[in-house]
C-alpha cells in the first residue's frame, strides 16, 4: 500500500510536469523530449556498465543530442533529411575514440554504445515529428511557430499511461496467468487485457479533444500502444535482469528511473508514428 501511494503521488506530479510542459510552448515541448532522451540513455548505459560491459557514455550521449537536434530542424523544415549524414560523422568519431581507450573489449564497447543510440535515440528523436505539421490543439502560451501542436504526443501519452495504470492495478489484484514469467514475473495476461480495455475506452474522449487521426484512428493507436508498449516494457525488464538490477534508476519514487517509466515509449512511439504517417 505504501508503494502504491508513492507511485500514485509521483505519477501525479509526473503527469502534471510532462503533459503541462509538452502543452505549454514549443520550447518546453522540445526540451522535455531532450531531457527524457538524455536521462533514458544515461540509465541504459548505467545498466550496461552494471552488467560488466564497457561503454562510451559521454560520446554516446553527445551523439544522441546531435541526432535529436537534427531531428528538430528537419521536422521544422529548416534542414533537409540529408543532414542526418552528420550522424555518420559522430558514429565514426565514436569508433576512432575506441582506438585510444584500450579497454580490451572494443567489440563490446562499440556494440553497446551504438545499440543504445538505436534503441533509445531514434524513438525519442520522433518527438519533433509528432508536433511539427499539426495544428490542434495549440500550445497554452502563444508562439510564432506555424504548424506546431503537441496534440498527438499528448494523446499518445494519455493512452500509454492509461494502459499502464489499468494493467498495473488490475494485474496487481487479479493477475494469475503470467505473461512472460522468466522475464517479468509481475506482468499478467489479466493486467494486459484490462490495460488494453482501459486504453481503448480512453481513445474516445481523446478523439474529442484531438480530432486527428479520428476516433477509429485513436482506437487503433490504443491497441498499438498496448501491444508494442508491453513489448518495450518486457525488453527493458530483460536488460535489467541481465544486469542484475531491479530498476534502471531511483529518480522517480515508486517508479524507478526515467527508463523504467518510459520504457514502453521506446517501441510504441515508432509504430504509432508510422501509423499516423501512413494512415493519419
Amino acid at each position: 500500500m505504501r508503494n502504491l501511494s508513492r507511485r500514485t503521488l509521483t505519477g501525479f506530479f509526473l503527469v502534471v510536469i510532462i503533459l503541462g510542459g509538452l502543452w505549454l510552448h514549443p520550447l518546453s515541448y522540445l526540451t522535455i523530449g531532450l531531457i527524457l532522451l538524455v536521462g533514458s540513455l544515461y540509465e541504459y548505459y548505467r545498466l550496461i556498465s552494471a552488467a560488466g560491459s564497457p561503454i562510451q557514455e559521454v560520446t554516446g550521449i553527445i551523439t544522441a543530442v546531435i541526432i535529436y537536434i537534427i531531428s528538430v530542424f528537419v521536422a521544422a523544415g529548416i534542414l533537409d533529411a540529408i543532414s542526418y549524414l552528420l550522424v555518420m560523422v559522430a558514429v565514426i568519431l565514436i569508433i576512432i575514440t575506441e582506438l585510444f581507450r584500450n579497454d580490451g573489449k572494443p567489440f563490446d564497447t562499440l556494440a553497446h554504445t551504438i545499440f543504445g543510440l538505436i534503441f533509445i535515440s531514434i524513438p525519442y528523436s520522433l518527438f519533433p515529428f509528432m508536433a511539427f505539421g499539426f495544428t490542434e490543439p495549440e500550445t497554452i502560451l502563444p508562439n510564432r511557430i506555424p504548424g506546431f501542436s503537441p496534440g498527438l504526443m499528448l494523446g499518445f501519452l494519455v493512452l500509454s499511461w492509461g494502459f499502464d495504470v489499468g494493467a498495473y492495478l488490475f494485474g496487481s489484484y487479479f493477475g494469475k496467468h503470467k505473461l512472460l514469467e522468466k522475464i517479468s514475473p509481475d506482468k499478467s495476461w489479466e493486467g494486459f487485457i484490462f490495460g488494453l480495455v482501459t486504453a481503448v475506452l480512453l481513445a474516445w474522449p481523446v478523439s474529442l479533444w484531438i480530432e486527428t487521426p479520428g476516433t477509429r484512428g485513436w482506437i487503433l493507436i490504443a491497441v498499438l500502444i498496448s501491444v508494442t508498449g508491453t513489448l518495450g516494457d518486457l525488453v527493458e525488464s530483460m536488460l535489467k535482469r541481465s544486469a542484475g538490477v531491479k530498476d534502471s534508476g531511483s529518480l522517480l519514487p515508486g517508479h524507478g528511473g526515467i527508463l523504467d517509466r518510459f520504457d514502453s515509449l521506446i517501441l510504441s512511439l515508432p509504430f504509432v508514428f508510422l501509423f499516423i504517417t501512413l494512415f493519419g
